[in-house]
Formats: structure tokens, sequence, C-alpha cells
């Protein structure tokens, strides 16, 4: 291997002019990593460390070989992506950012896998903690700021995941069927966002399929929309183990595979180069943007930065935590809960001493410390005056009548009590999508059973998403959680008491029950296929346009002071608003002013939402302080795609411009006529009246989609491939044993209970490729290949199949 040093500049021309002067053997090992976590050391480029994220620095130890969840180094756990997006902050995830970055540096990490800024097309997909919003505004935004942050001091960022990765069920086979319109507006635009104006040093590809392509293997997403349409200029990596076919992947603007094994990846492009299906040329220039962000990495690192610090982290964590925390309900003002001397307050719940503080999966880190609720209450209030019961089992959904029973008893000597509940790891996991909204039903028992004794009762909700609350009624006072990081406890303590002042506000609709929700009917599809046949008309697009009751509309959140809006004055051009907000109450407080853009459908030829969130900020005012704002409006703020000409448009007419603290709490509004041009009617009647909830025919849907629906038939015996999922050949006797020995091999790579306790049903939904690893590193194409022809019961296919792995693995000797 070569050992000429890299060159200081990471111009691209000065990288690729590197590339082409390298032995193609190098070429080719630049573009698979070493092992699980690191690229290849050669072209004159060190190793890089590439981590996963994104709420915390997990680097892996032991083995890099294998994926090991549980053995991680110490490192501060932040709150998941939907509780900071709850702080409607850009300028705090941008200081989250920068500690990442910082901690990054201290353990030697490269680049960090994160932000995710998929959308929330279903409160069900099970790893929706791991993102922030419904809304793409929003969710660009606050990515924005995350990649900011975190390259400022020196480690990449890695934008995932790209693109329309909504689901777990099936995620490395499904494929995603959307109409162009949703994606552009929707599904694309946040990435579209944050590639243009913060310029990630890598984007990572999906899993799953896209209108009949992988993500990995599209040429229309990976090329002609990121790098010909936003003029992106770094380095595209796959998600990990998510390519299947790495010639096709490579041509279709794929520059590093990971995890790596070289002796399949080099293999695989020297047969595509000879067979003419790629050329010499292209892989230097994938490998120059491999030497591109080496010396990115480099440089970065080559300036003075400020150290860590773990004690200034923590405090971080804990500010995030506090205006990540939502407000859902206070009836009465039962909240703030001051202490006092000879108060009594019976905290309930196992969750207040062994709390949901993060996600689980691949971002599930060890933090440096912990604060418990249970232990920050008794901080708070005094050790003495604080009395506990777990009220139910930590894992599980059954109820335990003794343990119910003693919590009801402690609650009865109260003169306050807390209740903590929320979703269990299990409950809520990357790999496996929810099977309901509800809470397991001992924390319902629980609240039931507490209401009766104690009506004046206030709730701790800890969870990454959405959960239906049939209780929510007849409680007074709510307080979502979120998942909040190691000083989530603390946080808690200091809202319930009022040493902090609630300001979150929810970035994600919370409707009454999961029929409500416009995907529910198509999710989560298959078995090849997931039709988007809501299109744009995701979470509070939908909600507002049909009028629908929710009972936590996007954008609400409560706060112990009031606010006011006046003065709203529109800019000449209506392209900017000013407007005055003062505190109107008795205690500072922040407030998040939202505008809201609304076409009435009646007079658009295009499917319009109900609402589109433009603007927004975020004040912090004493009482009573006023402060004057400005909200800019987005420059494609009154633009659509259009299929037709493939570009935005303007359509003329009349729009609503809404300013209020939520979604549904508009303060101000005002007409504005925006000059554009008359566009054809192409919308389906169906569209034009979606109802609620929404049922759209796949005519309808095909109409909109513009073309024949990708296939979703289901798999036949015979006609399997290395893309099938496991769990739809069941009923061959050579599949369910492949299954059983990867349960068995999964038993030493997964420690954890949420991913435990899934690992059967997750291994299942995995397709072939992805069953036949080589010791926990990747999918390994050509066995996946051969074992798909005997399954099928193809011996000939499988006997070439074998002379084909047989031939790579002499031209392989030959080389070396």
């Amino acid at each position: 291997m070569s050992s000429t040093p890299l060159p200081s500049s990471d111009d691209f021309a000065v990288c690729l002019s590197r590339a082409r002067a390298l032995p193609l053997n190098e070429v080719l090992a630049l573009l698979s990593g070493r092992d699980y976590w690191h690229t290849q050391a050669v072209g004159g480029a060190r190793s890089l460390c590439l981590t996963d994220g994104p709420h915390g620095i997990r680097r892996q130890l032991g083995e890099h070989t294998v994926s090991d969840l549980s053995n991680s180094a110490p490192a501060t756990c932040y709150p998941t992506a939907s509780a900071l997006a709850a702080s409607w902050n850009p300028a705090l995830i941008r200081e989250v950012g920068e500690m990442l970055g910082r901690e990054g540096r201290s353990h030697g990490v490269d680049v960090l896998l994160g932000p995710g800024i998929n959308l929330k097309r279903s409160p069900l997909c099970g790893r929706n903690f791991e993102y922030f919003s419904e809304d793409p505004f929003l969710s660009a935004e606050l990515g924005m700021a995350w990649v900011s942050g975190v390259q400022s001091q020196g480690v990449g960022a890695s934008l995932k995941h790209f693109a329309a990765n909504n689901q777990e069920y099936r995620r490395m086979s499904i494929d995603a069927v959307v109409d162009e319109r949703a994606l552009r507006e929707l599904y694309l635009s946040s990435f579209e966002w944050v590639v243009k104006q913060a310029q990630p040093w890598t984007v990572m590809a999906a899993y799953n399929g896209l209108n009949g392509r992988f993500c990995c293997e599209s040429p229309w997403l990976l090329t002609q929309v990121l790098r010909q349409d936003w003029e992106y200029d770094g380095l595209v990596v796959s998600d990990w183990g998510a390519v299947s076919d790495r010639a096709a992947a490579f041509w279709s603007g794929l520059d590093l595979e990971m995890p790596g094994i070289e002796a399949l990846t080099a293999p695989a492009l020297r047969e595509a180069l000879a067979d003419g299906r790629v050329s010499e040329d292209d892989l230097r220039r994938a490998a120059a943007r491999v030497l591109q962000l080496a010396a990115r990495v480099d440089q970065a690192q080559a300036d003075s930065a400020e150290a860590f610090d773990e004690d200034a982290a923590h405090e971080l964590a804990f500010r995030a935590a506090v205006q990540g925390s939502v407000l859902l309900k206070n009836d009465a003002d039962l909240l703030p809960l001051l202490p006092r001397e000879g108060l009594k307050v019976a905290v309930i719940g196992a969750f207040a001493e062994q709390p949901r503080y993060q996600g689980a999966g691949s971002s599930q880190l060890v933090p440096l410390r912990l604060d418990t609720p249970l232990e920050a209450l008794r901080q708070t209030y005094g050790p003495d005056q604080v009395s506990y019961a777990p009220g139910y089992v930590r894992h599980g959904d059954q109820t335990d009548p003794a343990l119910l029973s003693a919590a009801v008893e402690i609650a009865a000597q109260a003169d306050a009590v807390i209740a903590f509940v929320g979703l269990p790891e299990e409950f809520e996991v990357e790999g496996i999508d929810r099977r309901h909204l509800g809470l397991p039903a001992s924390h319902h028992a629980l609240i039931d059973e507490l209401l009766i004794t104690h009506p004046h009762l206030t709730v701790v909700v800890q969870g990454g998403a959405p959960v239906e609350l049939p209780w929510a009624e007849r409680v007074p006072a709510i307080l979502n959680a979120y998942l909040g990081g190691q000083a989530g406890g603390k946080a808690v303590a200091a809202l319930i008491s009022g040493a902090q002042t609630p300001g979150g506000k929810l970035a994600e609709s919370w409707a009454a029950q999961l029929e409500h929700w416009p995907s529910s009917a198509q999710f989560p599809g298959g078995p090849r296929t997931v039709e988007y046949r809501e299109s744009l008309l995701v979470g509070y697009r939908y909600f507002d346009r049909v009028e629908a009751a929710v009972p936590f509309p996007f954008g609400h959140g409560l706060s112990y002071t009031t606010f006011g809006y006046s003065e709203v004055q529109p800019a000449e051009d209506g392209r900017s608003v000013t407007l005055t907000v003062t505190n109107t109450g008795r205690r500072a407080g922040a407030e998040v002013v939202q505008l809201y853009l609304r076409r009435s459908q009646d007079t658009s030829a295009v499917l319009r939402a109900g609402q589109e969130l433009a603007a927004f900020a975020r004040l912090q005012l004493e009482p009573g302080q006023s402060r004057q704002v400005t909200l800019h409006l987005p420059p494609r703020a009154f633009q659509h795609y259009d299929l037709l000409w493939g570009q935005w448009r303007t359509e003329a007419g009349a729009w609503q411009v809404r300013i209020g603290a939520s979604s549904r709490d508009i303060r101000a509004e005002y007409g504005l006529e925006v000059a554009g041009e008359k566009v054809p009617a192409t919308l389906p009647a169906e569209y034009r009246d979606p109802g609620f909830p929404l049922r759209v025919g796949q005519a309808a849907f095909t109409e909109l989609y513009g073309r024949p629906l990708p296939d979703n038939q289901d798999y036949r015996p015979g006609n399997y491939t290395a893309n099938t999922p496991l769990d739809a050949m069941q009923t061959n006797l050579l599949a369910q044993g492949l299954f059983a020995g990867a349960i068995w091999h999964q038993r030493d790579l997964v420690d954890d209970i949420g991913a435990s306790m899934n690992a059967p049903h997750n291994l299942r939904q995995l397709p072939l490729r992805a069953m036949t690893m080589n010791p926990g590193l990747t999918a390994n194409p050509p066995l996946a290949r051969l074992m798909a022809e005997l399954i099928n019961g193809d011996f000939p296919a499988a006997a070439h199949e074998l002379g084909r792995a047989i031939r790579r693995s002499w031209r392989k000797r030959g080389q070396s």
C-alpha cells in the first residue's frame, strides 16, 4: 500500500489528482471500510473512525469486526432528537452539536453518524425518537444547526437516512412508493436544505427502496438529485449493510460501503470494471471523495479547539432536557408544585427510579452519569417528604396487584402525587415498529387507580413518540418529558417544582388514536411496497386540512406564564412580518412564535395541505418584557413542485398568513395575494375531499403518482432472491434452518434488553443477503445469491454462483 502523505488541501481537484496516481488496488480499498467502524488506511489517508450518534458518542469498545451494542465507552447522553426538536431552538441544538464534536474528538471519532432527519410519517415508526419532526422546515432548521455545530469542531456529520426511510418493518427490503411532489416538498426537502446550507461532509444512503430502486442503487436519488440538482460535493456512504449490489450502488453514486469486507467489495468492482459496467475514472473519482473527507477531517482537527468538559456537557444536557419537555396540560394551574415545609409528595412509577431516558438500538450508549427523577425530586422536596412506590414491573405489560395496591396506599397519604409512565425499551426500538400507540396495560391501570384516590394527579410521560392517553381528560397535569438523556431526571424535578418554566412545543401531532393518522391505512404496507397514499397530507398538514380534533396539536406546549401578540406589521413585499410579543404573566418564560401559510383547496388546482409551517422564533422574556420579532418566509414559501415541468412554480392566488402559539392557537392572520402562474388542474377527486379518517383508493393514488405502481405481489417460492425477507420463505426447511442459525449467532452480538427481546422478530424481517453475515460484518451478496438459488431448488443456478465465487477467489490469489 502507498505511504505517500495525503495532500493538505481538501480541494476535490487536488484529491482527484492524487487518486489518479494511486494503484488500482488502493483505489478499490478506499471504497470499502476496514471493519465495522473504520475506513482503510491507504492512499496516504489515515484510517477514519465513524461511530454511531446522534444523541451521544457511541464509540464501541473491544472487537470492531462485529457490532456490539452493549459495549461502548461512557459518553454524555443528550435528549434524543424528538426531545431536542421540542425546544424549537436551533441555537441550543448547535450548542449540543458543538459539544458532541468536542467529545467526539476526545474519543478519536472523525465522523458522527447523524443527524437523522427523516420525517415522522407514522407515530408507529420504531425509530421516531431519532428523528426531529413531521415537518420538513423545522427538521431542516434543526438539522442545519446540529451539522454546523458538530463540524465546527472538526468532526464530520453523516446526514441520514437518505431517503424516505420512515419505518422499520422490512426496512432493508421495503420499497417506499411516493409521488414526486411529496418527495420534493416533504421527504427530500429537509435533506436539500441541510445539504445546501450546512454542507455535511457525508450523506448516508438508506436501507429501503424508493419508487422501484434501492436508495443505495438509485442514480436518480444519489446522482441526479443529490449531486446534480443540489450540487453536493461530499461523500456518499451506505447505511451499515445496505448494499446488495456493489457495482450497481457504485454506478448510482455511492462512494463508500460500510461496514467493509474488502475481500467482497474489491472483487465485485474489479468484475464490474472488466465487464464495462463501471469505469476506472469513476472509481478514482469516488476514491478522491474518501481522500477529500480525510483531508477535511485532518485540516479541521489541526485547528485549535476547546477541550471537552464533562461537567459543562452535563449542564448542557440538563438545559436541553428542560427546553425539550412539553407541558401538555395544566388545569387549574396545578403546576408548579412549589416546595414547602411539610409537603408530602408521593412519587409513583418504576420509571421514576429507572427512567427511560434514551432510545434502544444503534444509538444506545453508556451515560457518563444519570440523574434519576426520584433522586432529583428527593433533593428538591427533601428526602423525608418524598415517598416512593414502583406501581408496576419496569419491563413488560402485566399488572402486578401487589405493586399496584402499595402504590395506591402511599398515594392516599400524600398531599401531591406524581406518576411516571411511558414506553419501555421493548415497546420502542430500532428494527421494529410499534404495534399500537398504547402504554403498557400496567401503566394505564396505575393511572386509573390513582385517579380514584387522588384526582389532583400529575403524570410524567417518558417515551420517544406520541402515545394514546385514554385518561388525559381526567388528569389535570401532564408533562411529556420525552427521552430526556442523562440529565432528564433533574430537568423533570426542576420543571415540576417551578425552578424552571416549561417552554417546549410539540414538533409532531398527538392525535387521539392511531386510526386518525393519515398514514394508518397504509402503514407499514407490504409485502414488497408501502404506498404513501396520503401524499402531502402528513401529520398536522392533514389534521388541519380536515379540521379534525387533535388533543395535543403540532406546536402545542403550555407555560407557567402567558404571552400576548400585538402590532403585526407585514412587509410590503409579503416576504416577512414583524410583531411584538409580550410576557403578560408573573414568571420568566419562553414562547415559540409560529407562522403558517394556508391556501384553500377550493381556489387551488393542485393538492394543498391544511397549512404549512414557514417560519418560527423562540423568545425568552422576563415578566412584563416585550420584544419585537421579524419572521422571514423562505424562498419557496409559495411554490410547489410541478411534475410536468420538473421545476418549482408559483400558482397565483390568495394565501392566508397565520401567526400563533401552535398550529391550532392562531393569534393573528391576514390575507396575501401572491403573483404567479395559472396552473392546470391535475388533482384526483379523492384528494379534493380526503375525509376523516383518510381513505384514498389505489386508483386515485396511481393517478397522483403519474405512472404504474411498482410490483407489490407476494414473494413466490422459486422466485426468491438475495433481497427476499426471511419471513417470506419460512415454508422452506433450509430457510428455517438459516433463521435458527441467525438467532443462535445473535445471542452474543446483542445484549441490550430492547434489541434482545425483539431479536427474533427483527431477524425474521431481514432480507437473505443480511442473514448471510460474515461474523457480524455485513451482507455477503455472493453467498446470499447462492443461498437463494438453493432455497429455490435451482441447482444449476446455484452451481453457477458457486463457480463465480471460485473464479473470484482464484483471481484474488493471483493478484496477491
